[in-house]
């Protein structure tokens, strides 16, 4: 059971780190933002004040500027995962006569979702500009709860349409504001959400095709080394039980980088899965990352004069055509010249 534990030790090690760089892409209100405040707050009482300024500055050029630092770890990450799975996996699985398909079914995978990368990274999101903000207003209502009429964004000194936002990281307002993400270092607005949707699903399917293959490899092995019968026999003769601590750890001797492997894309694939699955559902549900933060807290949120003052806000989502009208909306975003049409 020592190997065993030490494994899921190293798995459970593994969905942290991916978990705490996913959080890390979220906005400045995210649970890893306050938390790391308040974690600062203890530790300044140590720290020593020139250190706590150049931590500060280190943290504020990583996570609030437009930074190719985790493009540059996200190509790194494929890089070493594909060049793992290129020099072992694909040459065993080659050796034992698996379908070529199936064996390039994660290039291809990664083919298109290098393109999806991208399109989606140098994508205009929907910059919203003192030429176009006229006629952005009139793409959507306003819901007098979230989006508020006659707002002027201050840095940009233009209208704010419904469902924009200002980035502070690319320091302009986006139509349709989803999140800034750092992956692709850019922002997920109306132009690009469609493509933003496609990357997702796509890397979640490489991660998977990647793990699949890599797993079928392994009891491929086993199999053919029958211990999977449950019992093995030692130098002398004698048979002895073999649970699956003795499994793992026979895998682990046998091809240890490739087991590592397994255990990153593995826990890759179901936190991207997680993650594409709320994308989704915001896609299907018409609503953004902005939206769908801002409305669990509205009843909360201080209000402005226009609104009323005697009962609580409810929100409701006023932009949902339903599910086939909804997905479509994300791959091609109505214009000011459709509505007026309608």
């Amino acid at each position: 059971m020592d190997f065993l534990t030490l494994f899921l030790i190293y798995l459970g090690s593994v969905l942290a780190v991916t978990a705490l760089l996913c959080l890390c892409s979220a906005r400045k209100g995210s649970f890893l933002a306050r938390s790391a405040d308040r974690a600062g707050q203890v530790l300044s009482l140590v720290i020593p004040s020139q250190l706590q300024r150049v931590t500060h500055r280190a943290l504020h050029r990583l996570f609030h500027t437009r930074s190719c630092l985790f493009v540059v770890l996200h190509v790194a990450l494929q890089a070493a995962v594909f060049g793992e799975y290129t020099w072992e996996v694909f040459v065993y699985c080659w050796e034992l006569q698996f379908h070529l398909l199936l064996l390039l079914l994660p290039y291809l995978l990664l083919a298109g979702n290098l393109g999806c990368f991208l399109l989606c990274s140098r994508a205009n999101p929907g910059v919203v500009t003192k030429s176009n903000a006229a006629s952005l207003v009139n793409v959507y209502a306003y819901d007098g709860v979230l989006f508020q009429r006659g707002l002027v964004c201050p840095t940009c000194a233009v209208e704010k349409p419904a469902r924009s936002k200002h980035c502070s990281v690319c320091r302009t307002c986006v139509h349709r504001f989803d999140h800034h993400c750092v992956w692709v270092n850019n922002c997920i607005g109306a132009s690009n959400a469609g493509l933003f949707l496609l990357y997702l699903l796509s890397l979640t399917a490489t991660a998977g095709a990647v793990a699949a293959v890599t797993a079928a490899l392994l009891l491929r092995v086993l199999l053919l080394s029958n211990l999977t019968h449950g019992t093995y026999l030692d130098a002398q003769g004698q048979e002895h039980a073999l649970g699956i601590p003795l499994l793992v750890q026979h895998l682990f001797l046998t091809f240890p980088r490739i087991v590592f492997m397994l255990g990153f894309v593995i826990l890759l694939t179901l936190v991207l899965g997680g993650y594409c699955s709320f994308t989704l559902y915001l896609a299907l549900t018409n609503q953004t990352t902005n939206e769908w933060c801002k409305s669990r807290r509205a009843g909360a949120s201080p209000r402005l004069p226009s609104q009323p003052q005697d009962r609580p806000l409810v929100y409701k989502n006023i932009y949902s055509k339903g599910i086939c009208r909804n997905l479509k909306e994300i791959f091609n975003p109505p214009t000011a010249l459709e509505r007026k049409k309608k």
